[in-house]
Parts: structure tokens; C-alpha cells; sequence
């Protein structure tokens, strides 16, 4: 990650305020500063806010978006770790920790698909919460575990659910989350 990296947008492009969510879209020849690049997502700084622009966007900033590498099982299953990769690149666009070591995940479950008739998909199911209820980023933060998940070769389909039962509390993080934010 390379922090307070000014820039120049190439292109209108479309951010989420950080963190009610809100839309906004940036103009053509704006000065941003990237204050996080992690994931293949960007938040910046633009006009006194921060905003989260994706990476399917990153052109605009004059990036590469990132690309994915995994290796497609030939038995057509679903590579449990690669899930376990693919949630470690999303991450809170406020907080420079993936959802995995901030201790959001709370299952993960593979239903691989069988030859059975009514199975014919590899479908994935993952529990999650937020770091709190309100939070207005959280539909983005769920939209990008569940597109990240779902670029997982052999996954189908991709349900993410948010609970807040047990509430998140810094407990669940894990020591690596708590060495990066400076609470060991």
C-alpha cells in the first residue's frame, strides 16, 4: 500500500462516501489523494471527504486494477483457501485490515455442487458482521466480499449475510489486525 499519493482523475468516475455510503461522482481533472490502495479498491480524499472508488474504476485514477490469478481446480470443486484469499483482499475503506483479520467473517461455508438434480451449483454462504450496526458502508463492504468471492474459479452463486449477533468488538481481531492498528 502507498499512502497520500495525489493524483489527477482521468475520467468522471463514481465513489461512496466514507462512511455513509452516499453516492457521489468525481469529475474529469480532479485532485484526489489516495490515502488507502488496498484490495483493488481506493479510498481518497477529495474536497475535505474520503470516498472509496473500486477497482474496476482504477483507470480513472491512473491504476491497473487488480487482477485476480487463481488456478481453476480441474475436478470442477470449489479451493477452499481461495475463498479464504478472496475474503483477505476486501477490505474496510477506513481501516487498512481485510474483513478476515478484523474478525468480520463469521462462517464460511462451500456447498459443493453433486450430481445430484436439484444440486447443480457451487454455491457459497458467508456469515459476516461490521465493525458497527450503523454503518453506512456496510452494503459496499458485503457487495465487494460477495464479488470477490465470486470471482473464485467454480463458485456459482455467492450469498453473503450481515448479522450483528455477537456483536463485533476488538477482541476479534486477530494479533496481526491489532499490530497494524497499534493496539499490541
Amino acid at each position: 500500500m502507498q499512502e497520500r499519493e495525489v493524483v489527477l482523475t482521468k475520467r468522471e468516475v463514481e465513489g461512496r462516501l466514507v462512511p455513509s455510503g452516499t453516492e457521489i461522482m468525481i469529475p474529469s481533472d480532479t485532485f484526489v489523494t489516495i490515502t488507502q490502495s488496498l484490495g483493488g479498491s481506493f479510498t481518497v480524499a477529495v474536497n475535505g471527504n474520503l470516498a472509496r472508488i473500486e477497482g474496476h474504476d482504477a483507470d480513472a485514477l491512473g491504476k491497473q486494477p487488480l487482477q485476480s490469478s487463481f488456478e481453476t481446480p480441474a475436478d470442477g470443486s470449489v479451493n477452499e483457501n481461495q475463498v479464504w484469499e478472496a475474503l483477505r483482499n476486501c477490505y474496510d475503506p477506513e481501516i487498512p485490515v481485510n474483513v478476515v483479520d478484523l474478525g468480520l467473517i463469521y462462517e464460511c461455508a462451500i456447498m459443493q455442487k453433486t450430481d445430484q438434480p436439484g444440486d447443480p451449483e457451487n454455491k457459497v454462504h458467508i456469515l459476516m458482521t461490521l465493525t458497527a450496526a450503523g454503518c453506512g458502508m456496510g452494503p459496499v463492504i458485503a457487495d465487494d466480499v460477495k464479488r470477490k468471492v465470486e470471482n473464485v474459479p467454480n463458485v456459482d452463486k455467492v450469498e453473503v449475510e450481515l448479522t450483528f449477533d455477537p456483536p463485533w468488538n476488538n477482541d476479534m481481531l486477530t494479533d496481526e489486525a491489532k499490530l497494524e492498528l497499534g493496539m499490541l
